[in-house]
C-alpha cells in the first residue's frame, strides 16, 4: 500500500482552551516586570498597555486576576474589554462569558463596542444563535441596545442565513425607538434578494428614501446583482438607469449578460461605461476576460486585455489566472506558460489561486510531471499549497492511472498539515478503485466516516462506479444498500452505474430490482438511464425488448442522440437486418445527427459477420469519402474476414481440383 500508515484518518485538531478563572489564586509567573513599577497605583493606560503588549494568553489572564485579586487595581470597561478580546480571539467564548458575569457583579458597564466584539465572535464559529441570546440579555449587563449592536447582530443572521430571525429582529430594534441607518437597510435588503424576495428588496428602497436615508452603491449593487443571477439582466438594466452610474452596478450587469454569453450586449455597456464618464476597473474587464475565456474564445479575451492596457488598467493576478485558464482549456500549453511569464513580468506575484489554475490547466492536459515540478516551486517560494492544490494533482494522477503518483501527492497532503476534503477523498477512492485496490477505497470511506469529513453521494458512486467496472457487482450493491444509513442518497448517477454493471456482468436478476427501486424513490430516467438499458438489451440479444425501451423513451419526451442510434445499428445488424440498420443511419443524416465511425463500423461489421465482403468494401470507401477515419477494430474484422474469405476460397478450389482428378 502506498498511503503512509495513519494518515488516511485525520482527527480535527482543536486549540486547547485556557479556562478563565478570575477568582482562583495561583502562583503568578514572570509578572514582576508589570508589578515592581507603579504596585500602588496602577493607571488604567499602563495596564492597558501590559494585556496588549502581552503574546501569551496564560499570562495575560494571570496579570489581570492577580492584580484584580490584590485590590491594587480595579478593572474599568475598557481592561475588561481588552481581556475579552484576548479571550474571544483565542476562541474561549465561555471564558467571555463569564468576564461579562464578573463585570455585572461588580456593577461595571458593559460598552457598545463590547457587545459588538461578543457578537462577532459568536459569529466566527457559526453561532449567531448564541449571540442572540446574549443580546436578549443585554440590559443586564448595563448596557443599552444601539444601531450598532442591532447592525452587527442582524449581519451575523445573514451571515448564517438565519432569514426568519432577521424580520423579527428588526421589528424588535423599531420597537427600541431606534432608527435604521444605511447599513440596516442593506442587511435587510441582501437577506430578501438571498430569499429571491427582490420585490421585497426594491420595497426596501422606498422606505430608504421616506425616511431620509440615501441608498448608497452596495444597496443598489445587491439588488442588481441578484437581479442578473435570477436571469432578469434587462429589468436590472431598466432599474440601473434610475441612479447616478458607478462600476459595482456596470460589473453586476456585465457578469448578467457574460453568463447569458451576450456578449453585444457586455461591450455596448463598455462602451456606456466611459461615455457616462465612469472608468471601468480591473474588475470590469477581469469580468469579461474570464466569461470569454471559459468558451473558449481566448483570442478574443487576449484583445480585451489590450483594451484594458490601453486605458491603463492594470490586470490583476485574477485576470491573468483566467486567461492562462483559456489557453490551457484550448489545450495552448505553450500560450499559457506565456501568460503566465508575462504576469511575472508585470510585477504580479503569483498566489495559490494562479498556480492552482496553472497546475489544474497541466493536469487537464496530462502533463503531470510538469504539474508536480509547480507543486514544488511552490513550496519553495513560501506559497503554501491548499486542498484545492493536492486534490487537483491527485485527480490527474487518477485520470492518468497513476496510483504511485496520487499516493505520493496524498503523502506530501498529510505532512504538510493539510487536511483533505470530501473532493481529495474522493479522487483518491477514484485512483485506487482504478488499480483495483477496492480494499483500500472502501478503508478510505470508513476513515471518512469515521472522521471529519463525510463522505457524499459522489464519493459513494465513485466507488460503486469503480466496483462495477471491476466486475464486482455484489459488493457495489451492498455499497449501494449502505448509503442511505450514511444520510447519502442515491441519484440518477448511482442507479446508472448499477444497471451498466449488472448489465456486464450478466446479472439480470438484480435489474428488476434496480427499475423498482427508482420508481419506488419516484427516479426519473435521463437519456443515460436509457441509452444504458437499450445498449444492455442489444448486447444480451434481448432486442424486442430493447425497441420497448426506445418506445418508452419516446413517450418520456427524452430525444435519442447518437449512441442510442448505434446502440440499434448494432443490433440491427448482429440480427442479420442490415438494410433496416442502412435505413435507420440514413433517417439520422436526414435528422439532427449525423452518423460516426461508430455507425459506419457497425455497418461494415455486421456485412462482414453475414459474409457480404463486397458490400462492407463498398461501406469502408463510403464511409473514407465522408471523411472518416476506420479505427483498428474496423481494419482487425475487416482483415479477417477477407483471409477467411480468401481461405475459404482458396479451400473450394482445392476440393474442385481433386474431384476433377478422381474424375
Amino acid at each position: 500500500m502506498y498511503l503512509k500508515d495513519g494518515c488516511s484518518l485525520l482527527l480535527k485538531v482543536q486549540k486547547p482552551l485556557i479556562p478563565f478563572l478570575l477568582n482562583k489564586r495561583n502562583s503568578i509567573p514572570n509578572l514582576k516586570p508589570y508589578l515592581e513599577t507603579n504596585k500602588n497605583n496602577l493607571k488604567e493606560h499602563q495596564v492597558v498597555k501590559n494585556l496588549i503588549n502581552e503574546p501569551d494568553i496564560s499570562l495575560a489572564s494571570s496579570y489581570f486576576n492577580y492584580i484584580s485579586n490584590s485590590n491594587i487595581f480595579r478593572h474599568t470597561p475598557l481592561t475588561y474589554r481588552i481581556m475579552a478580546q484576548k479571550i474571544g480571539k483565542y476562541g474561549d467564548l465561555d471564558g467571555v462569558q463569564y468576564l461579562m458575569q464578573q463585570m455585572k457583579l461588580e456593577g461595571v458597564s458593559c460598552s457598545e463596542d463590547m457587545f459588538v466584539d461578543l457578537i462577532s465572535y459568536y459569529t466566527n464559529v457559526g453561532l449567531a444563535e448564541q449571540a442572540l441570546k446574549m443580546f436578549y440579555r443585554i440590559r443586564d449587563f448595563n448596557c443599552k441596545p444601539t444601531v450598532k449592536i442591532y447592525n452587527c447582530l442582524l449581519d451575523a443572521l445573514l451571515i448564517e442565513n438565519r432569514f426568519k430571525m432577521i424580520n423579527p429582529l428588526y421589528s424588535n430594534m423599531k420597537k427600541d425607538g431606534l432608527e435604521p441607518n444605511v447599513f440596516t437597510y442593506n442587511v435587510l435588503i441582501k437577506a430578501l434578494c438571498k430569499n429571491a424576495r427582490i420585490d421585497g428588496a426594491r420595497k426596501v428602497l422606498v422606505e430608504m428614501s421616506k425616511k431620509g436615508c440615501n441608498a448608497d452603491d452596495v444597496s443598489y449593487t445587491t439588488i442588481i446583482s441578484s437581479l442578473c443571477k435570477n436571469g432578469k439582466v434587462e429589468e436590472a438594466k431598466e432599474l440601473s438607469k434610475s441612479f447616478d452610474p458607478v462600476v459595482p452596478v456596470y460589473n453586476a450587469l456585465i457578469s448578467g449578460y457574460c453568463k447569458e454569453c451576450n456578449f453585444e450586449e457586455v461591450f455596448a455597456l463598455l462602451d456606456e461605461i466611459s461615455e457616462r464618464g465612469v472608468d471601468p476597473n480591473e474588475i470590469t474587464y477581469t469580468i469579461i476576460i474570464n466569461a470569454l475565456c471559459d468558451i473558449g474564445k481566448v483570442e478574443l479575451s487576449m484583445a480585451v486585455l489590450g483594451k484594458m492596457f490601453m486605458k491603463g488598467c492594470k490586470p490583476n493576478i485574477y485576470t491573468f489566472s483566467s486567461l492562462i485558464k483559456g489557453f490551457f482549456f484550448r489545450g495552448r500549453r505553450r500560450e499559457g506558460y506565456y501568460v503566465w511569464e508575462r504576469m511575472v513580468r508585470e510585477g504580479v506575484v503569483p498566489n495559490v489561486v494562479a498556480y492552482n489554475t496553472l497546475i489544474h490547466g497541466l493536469c487537464a492536459n496530462s502533463f503531470m510531471a510538469e504539474a508536480a515540478v509547480l507543486l514544488h516551486e511552490m513550496e519553495r517560494k513560501g506559497c503554501i499549497p491548499n486542498v484545492t492544490t493536492y486534490s487537483t494533482l491527485i485527480g490527474g494522477f487518477a485520470k492518468s492511472n497513476n496510483l504511485s503518483g496520487a499516493s505520493e501527492i496524498w503523502n506530501r497532503m498529510i505532512q504538510s498539515g493539510c487536511h483533505p476534503n470530501v473532493v481529495t477523498y474522493t479522487c483518491m477512492v477514484d485512483t485506487l478503485c482504478q488499480a483495483e485496490m477496492f480494499g483500500q477505497a472502501q478503508d478510505l470511506i470508513e476513515n471518512m466516516l469515521r472522521g471529519n469529513c463525510k463522505p457524499n453521494t459522489l464519493t459513494f458512486n465513485t466507488f460503486i462506479r469503480g466496483l462495477c467496472h471491476g466486475g464486482r457487482v455484489d459488493w457495489a450493491m451492498k455499497t449501494f444498500l449502505t448509503m442511505r444509513r450514511h444520510a447519502c442518497f442515491p441519484d440518477i448517477t448511482t442507479y446508472n452505474e448499477l444497471l451498466d454493471g449488472i448489465f456486464r456482468s450478466n446479472c439480470l436478476e438484480k435489474i428488476v430490482g434496480i427499475y423498482k427501486e427508482m420508481e419506488k424513490t419516484e427516479t426519473k430516467w435521463n437519456l443515460t438511464t436509457f441509452n444504458t438499458t437499450i445498449y444492455g438489451m442489444c448486447r444480451l440479444g434481448n432486442f424486442k425488448e430493447a425497441l420497448l425501451v426506445v418506445g418508452k423513451m419516446l413517450r418520456n419526451g427524452t430525444k435519442p442522440d447518437i449512441i442510442t442510434f448505434n446502440s440499434l445499428i448494432s443490433a440491427y445488424c448482429q440480427h442479420g437486418d442490415i438494410e433496416r440498420a442502412i435505413r435507420l443511419m440514413d433517417g439520422m443524416t436526414a435528422g439532427e445527427f449525423r452518423p460516426d465511425v461508430v455507425s459506419y463500423s457497425c455497418i461494415i461489421h455486421g456485412f462482414c459477420k453475414w459474409n457480404s465482403i463486397g458490400n462492407a468494401m463498398n461501406f469502408l470507401q463510403k464511409m473514407m469519402d465522408e471523411g472518416f477515419v476506420p479505427n483498428i477494430a474496423t481494419w482487425d474484422i475487416l482483415v479477417r474476414t477477407v483471409l477467411s474469405y480468401t481461405k475459404c476460397f482458396y479451400q473450394e478450389t482445392i476440393n474442385d481440383l481433386h474431384m476433377v482428378l478422381r474424375e
